[in-house]
């Protein structure tokens, strides 16, 4: 008989506070959604809730500049402040930005001290797009950032990887780390789209050259192709890093009929990456992994493979490793040569890439 992980997830009404009675994408709908699912009584018994707290400004202050986090808190109380483009903060965005924040600390506390297996931080607003001065993308503070730099002032983690499969590049959490080691950024994101970051020549500099992975990919990229690129570059490249936590932007707007994303991954396409990665976590760091809910808009979509990944985590649906490699071989690489391009720079920093003659 199989035994289940403790699988704890990160849940808050608050959270649907920020961009309450707005028409935006990113809507208080999608993580009601998610939330129903969970409450259902097939599901509500299996996992582990963990107690969300507001982030401290000193932890908030890891990633963002103090000036910037002022300008956050000043909106407070305020109707409607409109921070970039397509980012918008409301009367109490603040404190739910504070408390996804603080959310992904709780999870990665939950997960390192072992109260918890693994973890899903089922938070908004969004991170990964936020920079240390500015939101964007729908992205307050940098929740998976904070949660990697606490992860480091409070437990001493050394080596951390962040795999983002969100089919935006995460530029705020790629410049967070831009030239650290102590971080490895690995992002499959399709190119070219919002927002013009994530070429494959950006590598990281100084000490961080070689931490930064990033796989851009053509719209229309399937399971398939996906789960090749995770088992082509991902895992031999985390084999050689040896992680001690690893933390993954979970945006599921690569889903096939996302009305933002371009790419055809399918709920069991998402249970496959995470089956990738909890494989890779029980190798190398005792199974420590926490999600963290990013993009995904087709909300019958992000709820249906928010659910899957939670299987996964669980183990109560597990893929095999025989159904990786098959789907593995279906993958159509002429339609895109992306792999045999990260090789050719990635290699120099990561030998186990290199092609064999």
């Amino acid at each position: 008989m199989r035994v289940l992980n403790k699988t704890g997830i990160i849940k808050n009404s608050l959270y649907f506070k920020h961009g309450e009675g707005l028409r935006h994408p990113e809507s208080p709908e999608r993580l009601k959604a998610i939330y129903e699912m969970l409450e259902n009584p097939d599901m509500s018994w299996k996992f582990t809730e963990i107690e969300a707290r507001y982030a401290e400004k000193e932890e908030l202050e890891a990633v963002h500049s103090a000036s910037y986090i002022d300008l956050i808190a000043q909106t407070k109380g305020e109707h409607r402040t409109i921070l970039d483009s397509d980012t918008i903060a409301t009367a109490e965005t603040y404190d739910a930005a504070r408390l996804a924040a603080g959310g992904v600390i709780a999870a990665i506390d939950s997960v390192v001290s072992k109260e918890t297996n693994n973890a899903f931080a089922l938070v908004r607003p969004p991170g990964h797009h936020a920079t240390a001065n500015d939101a964007a993308g729908f992205c307050i503070f940098n929740n998976i950032a904070i949660g990697a730099k606490h992860a480091m002032a409070r437990w001493g983690m050394k080596r951390i990887l962040i795999v983002d499969w969100d089919v935006h590049h995460g530029n705020g959490t790629q410049g967070s780390f831009y030239k650290e080691d102590s971080v490895l950024y690995f992002s499959t994101h399709q190119s070219p789209e919002y927002p013009w970051s994530g070429s494959l020549n950006e590598s990281g500099e100084g000490r961080g050259l070689g931490y930064t992975i990033n796989v851009p990919m053509k719209v229309g990229a399937d399971d398939a192709l996906y789960v090749r690129v995770f088992e082509d570059i991902l895992v031999p490249v985390a084999r050689s890093y040896r992680p001690e936590l690893i933390l993954i932007s979970a945006g599921f707007d690569p889903y096939l009929g996302d009305p933002i994303g371009g790419m055809k991954m399918s709920v069991e396409g998402f249970a496959c990456l995470a089956r990738i990665v909890l494989d890779l976590a029980d190798e190398f760091c005792d199974g420590r992994v926490v999600a963290v809910l990013e993009g995904g808009y087709n909300i019958q979509g992000l709820t249906r493979s928010v659910r899957a990944v939670l299987m996964e985590f669980l183990g109560e649906n597990r893929i095999s490793g025989q159904m990786l490699e098959d789907l593995s071989r279906k993958a159509d690489l002429r339609r895109d040569s992306v792999i045999e391009k990260v090789r050719a720079i990635q290699q120099e920093y990561w030998p186990v890439l290199a092609v064999q003659k």
